[in-house]
């Protein structure tokens, strides 16, 4: 009966939340909102094929395509900033971008820096050891992910 209590308060909250034009999730500082039809701020770390960055040109490898695809169903262009990981962590804390790549493992030692996707693929690594593979977003930008992570459950990730 308590749980039942439960999901009803917790469904009337929603509710009330919806009607006063709250919508959940949530992107406090708008990122979903700014990228649609705009700029998407994608930082970029070289990692095997992953992530390649070549002396002329853009981004080459499986996350970069994965991010042009992305950005065609929000129709924005990309600006890609290449950086080492710690940088690219600390852009995005400070909210200069907006998504990061570089062949990020689930147990990245920058998830006090940034939010995660949901593992969107698995390898496994020169140890035998099994990756969970996912991109790095904003801390608390919950839509822009929602959109993210649910753009990369529908993608089938070739190796």
């Amino acid at each position: 009966m308590l749980k039942i209590r439960a999901a009803v308060s917790g469904l009337a909250l929603l509710l009330g939340l919806t009607s006063c034009g709250i919508t959940i999730p949530q992107d406090p500082e708008g990122t979903l909102k700014k990228v649609s039809e705009g700029v998407l701020r994608v930082g970029v770390s070289e990692n095997a094929q992953w992530v390649q960055l070549p002396p002329a040109g853009e981004p080459e490898g499986i996350e970069p395509g994965l991010v042009r695809e992305f950005a065609d169903t929000l129709d924005a262009t990309i600006e890609w900033v290449p950086g080492a990981e710690h940088e690219l962590a600390d852009d995005l804390r400070h909210g200069e971008l907006d998504l990061a790549i570089g062949g990020f493992g689930a147990d990245t030692p920058w998830i006090e820096e940034a939010g995660i996707t949901r593992p969107y693929t698995e390898t496994t690594n020169e140890r035998g050891e099994t990756v969970k593979h996912v991109m790095l977003v904003p801390l608390g930008e919950n839509a822009f992910l929602l959109e993210l992570d649910q753009f990369l459950q529908s993608q089938e990730v070739a190796l």
